[in-house]
C-alpha cells in the first residue's frame, strides 16, 4: 500500500471513532455521571499520546527551545480559536441551531488537529502515524459521545446531530493530507516542530477544553479520577502492543 492509502486509511480512523461515539450517545441513555467519566477517559488518553508518543520523538530529534516555542504555538492557537468560538457564540443566539454550529466548529478545530498529528506522524514513520490514529481513535469514541449528548441536550434535532456527527471525518483526513503533503520532503526538523505544535494542542484541549466540561456537566468524584487514569494506562498498553506488533 502506497504511503497516500496510508494516510488516508488513518486519518479516517478519529472520525470514525467519533462517529461510533455518537452513535452510542444517541440510542444509550446520557446522565451527567456518564458523560463526566466519558470525558475523563478521553483527556487520559489525550495525555498518553503526548506524554508517550510526541514528547519522546521531539526530544531525541529537537532542540529543547525548539520543542518549548513549538508547545506554546500550539497552545496559543487552541486558546486562539477558543476565544474567536466564544465571541462568535455571544454574537448569536445561544440556543437552538446557532449553538449547534458553535459545537460544531469548536469539534472540527479538534479533528483537523487530529489530522495534523496523523499527518505529521505519517511523515516521520508509519509505525508512529499508526500508534496516533489508535490513540485518536480511543479518545474520539468518548468525545464523539459527550458531543452528540450535548447536541441533544440542547435539542437539536437527530437528522442534523447525525450530518454533523459524520462530516468530522473531512476536516480530520483533510488535515493529515495537508500536513503530509507538506512534509513528507521536509527537513526531519521541521517534522519534529510539526509533533511538538500538536502537543501543545493536545495539552490545552485535554486540560482546558475536556476536563473543563467534564467538570461543568458533574462535580468529580474518586471514580473521575480513576477513569482520567485508566485513559492514560489504556493507550499506554495500546502503544506498547502496536510497537511489539509493528517490530
Amino acid at each position: 500500500m502506497s504511503d497516500f492509502w496510508i494516510v488516508l486509511t488513518l486519518s479516517l480512523l478519529p472520525g470514525l471513532g467519533n462517529f461510533a461515539g455518537g452513535m452510542a450517545a444517541e440510542f444509550v441513555a446520557t446522565p451527567p455521571k456518564r458523560l463526566n467519566l466519558a470525558l475523563h477517559v478521553a483527556s487520559g488518553i489525550v495525555m498518553g499520546v503526548v506524554a508517550i508518543e510526541l514528547m519522546p520523538e521531539a526530544l531525541d530529534n529537537l532542540a529543547g527551545w525548539w520543542i518549548a516555542a513549538a508547545v506554546a504555538a500550539g497552545g496559543l492557537a487552541y486558546i486562539g480559536s477558543g476565544v474567536l468560538i466564544k465571541r462568535m457564540m455571544s454574537s448569536q443566539n445561544s440556543s437552538g441551531r446557532s449553538a449547534m454550529w458553535m459545537i460544531y466548529v469548536a469539534v472540527a478545530i479538534d479533528l483537523v488537529g487530529d489530522g495534523l498529528m496523523i499527518g505529521s506522524g505519517s511523515a516521520v514513520t508509519t509505525s508512529l502515524a499508526i500508534a496516533l490514529a489508535a490513540g485518536q481513535v480511543l479518545a474520539d469514541i468518548p468525545e464523539g459521545y459527550a458531543v452528540v449528548a450535548n447536541f441533544r441536550s440542547k435539542g437539536i434535532e437527530r437528522k442534523w446531530r447525525i450530518g454533523a456527527s459524520l462530516s468530522f471525518t473531512l476536516f480530520c483526513v483533510g488535515a493529515a493530507m495537508l500536513a503530509w503533503y507538506l512534509l513528507r520532503s521536509a527537513p526531519d526538523a521541521a517534522k519534529y516542530i510539526a509533533l511538538s505544535f500538536v502537543a501543545g494542542l493536545l495539552l490545552v484541549a485535554a486540560v482546558e477544553d475536556m476536563l473543563e466540561e467534564a467538570h461543568q456537566v458533574q462535580s468529580d468524584t474518586r471514580l473521575s479520577t480513576g477513569s482520567f487514569i485508566g485513559g492514560f494506562v489504556l493507550f499506554t498498553l495500546v502503544s506498547a502492543g502496536l510497537e511489539t506488533a509493528l517490530s
